[in-house]
């Protein structure tokens, strides 16, 4: 299957910023890493990564929807309490 090359990573400019012949011989001469593991090991760090920020957005997304039903508490029951 061929490379969509139309697609540049970050990855890919921070390989090619830091040695453009590794990211020659990764991307055109499809050259084995020499430390295939490690690779890895990086794609499940950024894969574990993306997971708690996923997390963390929705809990905050939570806390702004708790936030406003606080809100609307308040209001009638000051609403409630000035009809009174």
């Amino acid at each position: 299957m061929a490379k969509d090359r139309s697609l540049v990573r970050a990855s890919d400019i921070g390989i090619w910023a830091f040695c453009q012949r590794a990211w020659w011989l990764a991307q055109v001469k499809e050259v084995a890493h020499q430390d295939p593991a490690r690779l890895q090991r990086g794609t499940e760090a950024h894969a574990a990564h993306g997971w708690s920020v996923r997390q963390a957005q929705r809990l905050q997304h939570i806390g702004w929807i708790l936030l406003a039903a606080a809100a609307l508490l308040l209001l009638a029951a000051l609403v409630a309490q000035w009809l009174a």
